[in-house]
């Protein structure tokens, strides 16, 4: 009797393990056992659980000093979870174990496969960095109290995963030299990296505003290159600008960069070191004058923004930045070294009898062929000590480069356009990367430079362009945020401004794009974020922050839209003006239409608490918002608000930021819309509003026409004002209007045209922002 029983309940058991509760894809909104950032490839949850006890051991079955370093890593987790000493040994079977496996059957070099059951832990990989990422892996199946206090109780859930990237280079950028970041602090970053499984750590060492690594042949690198004098207080766009008057110091000694480089290497991230050229070199100028063009002394910048004293292409700067290089070598076993390359202002080139001279003797079109030849002189150097560069897309420009890497960031154009001649690539598009921009509609989103870049666009970028030949998409190599530190003066604001729009960037690296859905994203997201804030870092809660879309310009009116609607979550409203409560308001559940003046205030709630930040809309309709709008140029896509009818909604935009969904933003282009009503409509005046941030190259136009037509052909001009420009951020005129009634309304707003010489962007088109097109 008694064997039979024993089998039975061994059978049971067996079953119970191996019988599957869900397969990929996983309901987020269910089981928050397995909730892991990125995504697997194919995860099988089982039942039952593996729980860690004091007999609990960690084996290898090989000596690989890899295998050694993720079963390290493992063996750090389980000491701050139970606060046991778990030493890693050798062996290739046991139960209550975690065994790692080298298989060399797996076909990618990060590939890993994970099974748990409630005996053992089996973890396979063909590499060291695979069975890391396992860790990591195992390290999120972990309950989230682990990550920092000790448990009584540690148990994984049983689940089968087999997981690999989508891409080899998923990386992360920081510049320190805008604002530097002690060893500790990018150790930190490092280490949220490494749990998101990202592998690249792009190191911006030297910036005009501040030389960051210590180069023992140039001391001055270190004593006056390190600092400026002072730094800019508030935004750049700011008139007056105001300087807080405190020296600003900082640089990384060559063993503390070392240091970095091997604790990176622990979790198997690369550094890949940038050091600017040509552009971008003002505090190596300050430190020494003849790398300029004219000689002249120079200060180390103390404002944001693109500076005219570049690197002048003679053999002391050659030999400067050779010289620079090999101990940047020396110290960075990378292959890839970047050297910038973006944003070289000519200016100073275009003044120099050398570089005229120059030009002529190397037969080069022009002053872009001459960054050309910079570049290439620089790539040829490398070369020959066995490494490669990776520059910003304007290396493209005047012919690129033999064997360089591009990185793809004014938009995609410039990866496509290097993918097409068989350069590789890595896409970090401003549109989607880059994560120092505003993240949120919030009025009270923390001072950052500009745009709008919310997380669910981010999580909408595919990499891969739609326009490439199989061969060509073999030189997409994958994808990299960029974190630039203006407005980030230090670890906490970085977090803020990175998390979680870094996890969606590691998702996008990470996870095949056929798999990744954003509404299970953010429903693994929620618990994810907890396990963060344990960790410790700052992390930005704007999943939960109403967001609105008011859509107009069809002749239907107003619509409002609400998000987000989440299966944990309420959405409630009002438009008396009064706030919402968990019972009180409307409770959202479709669009709806505003048909008269209000303000609409609405809040997210959870368990009947508020979550996220709550939104406050007043609308002011006027006689155009109930028509029919028309542009005759679209707007630039990532400035497109919500759709042509946001400049007539009655909403106004921030007078803050030009990024939100009520400005249309136009590069190189007017804007003319025409407003059709299909019978005649009485009128007096138009009024119109206009960014103003010449920073970051938005100039107000230069004037504005309004024509009236009776039969929507012919159309008479009935006003035209100049625009007056000025120092505040919105520019706003009123144009009375000579006839007063028509069928259809034409307002054409005319462009500034090229920035001025002296100005940032100098030589490029402007841009044109526009808000509200106000009828009366």
């Amino acid at each position: 009797m008694k064997q039979p029983f024993f089998l039975f309940l061994f059978a049971l058991l067996v079953f119970s393990c191996n019988n599957e509760k869900k397969s990929t894809p996983i309901d987020s909104g269910t089981d928050t056992r397995y909730h892991i950032i990125p995504q697997p490839v194919s995860l099988t949850a089982k039942t039952g659980d593996f729980k860690i006890t004091g007999d609990t051991k960690i084996l290898l079955a090989s000596s690989d000093e890899g295998l050694k370093t993720a079963a390290a890593h493992l063996a750090s987790l389980l000491i701050k979870a139970t606060g046991t000493t778990i030493a890693p040994a050798e062996g290739d079977e046991g139960k209550d174990a975690f065994l790692f496996q080298l298989d060399p059957s797996i076909t990618n070099d990060e590939g890993y496969s994970l099974i748990v059951t409630p005996y053992d832990v089996t973890i396979k990989a063909k590499t060291g960095a695979g069975a890391f990422y396992a860790v990591q892996t195992l390290r999120q199946l972990m309950p989230i109290e682990a990550e920092s206090s000790v448990m009584t109780a540690l148990s994984i859930p049983c689940v089968e995963i087999i997981d690999s990237p989508r891409y080899t280079y998923r990386g992360m950028h920081l510049d320190v030299g805008r604002h530097f970041f002690g060893v500790n602090d990018v150790k930190k970053y490092i280490d949220v990296m490494a749990l998101h499984k990202m592998n690249r750590f792009h190191w911006h060492l030297t910036e005009d505003q501040g030389w960051r690594i210590e180069i023992k042949k140039y001391p001055k690198l270190q004593t006056v290159a390190a600092c400026r004098k002072e730094t800019l207080i508030g935004h750049y766009n700011d008139n007056p600008q105001k300087y807080d008057g405190k020296e600003y110091c900082g640089f990384y000694t060559q063993d503390e960069a070392r240091e970095i480089v091997r604790y990176a290497a622990e979790r198997f991230i690369t550094v890949i070191p940038e050091i600017e050229m040509p552009g971008h070199g003002l505090a190596a100028i300050a430190a020494y004058p003849e790398l300029g063009c004219t000689g002249q002394p120079a200060e180390v910048g103390t404002k944001w923004g693109v500076y005219d004293n570049v690197f002048c292409p003679k053999e002391v700067t050659f030999k400067f930045l050779e010289d620079v290089l090999t101990e940047v070598m020396d110290i960075f076993p990378s292959t890839y070294i970047h050297i910038g390359g973006d944003e070289c202002p000519k200016t100073a080139w275009e003044k120099s009898k050398f570089c005229s001279d120059l030009i002529a003797e190397k037969k080069l079109k022009d002053e872009h062929g001459l960054q050309s030849y910079f570049i290439q002189r620089m790539e040829k150097f490398l070369n020959s000590k066995g490494r490669s560069i990776i520059g910003w897309d304007e290396i493209l420009e005047g012919g690129l480069a033999p064997n360089a890497t591009v990185m793809s960031w004014r938009g995609t154009d410039g990866g496509i356009a290097a993918a097409k001649q068989g350069h590789d690539v890595i896409m970090t598009p401003t549109d989607y990367c880059y994560l120092d921009y505003y993240q949120s509609q919030d009025p009270n989103e923390p001072l950052a430079i500009g745009g709008y870049l919310p997380l669910d666009k981010v999580y909408s970028y595919n990499p891969d362009p739609t326009d490439l030949t199989p061969e060509e998409h073999k030189h997409i190599l994958g994808v990299q945020c960029n974190l630039w530190t203006e407005y980030i003066p230090d670890l906490s604001k970085l977090e803020y401004m990175a998390y979680p729009r870094a996890c969606a960037i590691a998702e996008i690296a990470w996870s095949p794009q056929a798999s990744r859905n954003y509404d299970d994203f953010v429903g693994r997201l929620s618990q994810h974020l907890k396990r963060l804030q344990a960790l410790g870092v700052n992390t930005a809660l704007k999943i939960y922050d109403v967001k609105t879309s008011v859509k107009s310009g069809d002749g239907m009116g107003i619509q409002v839209a609400l998000s987000p609607k989440m299966n944990s979550t309420e959405l409630r409203y009002t438009l008396n003006g009064s706030e919402p409560t968990a019972s009180s308001g409307i409770l959202y559940d479709k669009p709806f239409f505003i048909d008269k003046n209000c303000t609409l205030k609405a809040q997210t709630f959870m368990e009947g608490k508020p979550v996220g930040s709550p939104v406050s809309i007043d609308f002011n309709r006027h006689k155009a918002t109930n028509k029919v709008i028309f542009l005759t140029e679209a707007p630039t896509e990532k400035y497109s608000g919500n759709g042509p009818g946001s400049v007539i909604n009655g909403v106004m935009g921030s007078d803050e930021r030009y990024g939100g969904p009520e400005w249309l933003g136009f590069e190189g282009k007017d804007f003319e819309a025409v407003l059709h009503y299909g019978e005649p409509w009485d009128f007096s005046k138009v009024k119109l509003r206009f960014f103003n941030g010449k920073g970051q190259w938005v100039y107000p136009p230069k004037e504005v026409i309004v024509s009236v037509s009776d039969d929507g052909k012919t159309y008479k001009e009935a006003g035209r004002v100049t625009v007056p420009d000025g120092d505040s951020k919105v520019i706003g005129v009123e144009v009375p209007l000579s006839i007063k009634k028509g069928v259809d309304m034409k307002v054409t707003v005319k462009r500034y045209g090229v920035i001025p010489a002296g100005q940032q962007g100098a030589g490029h088109e402007a841009w044109l922002f526009v808000d509200e097109v106000v009828v009366e």
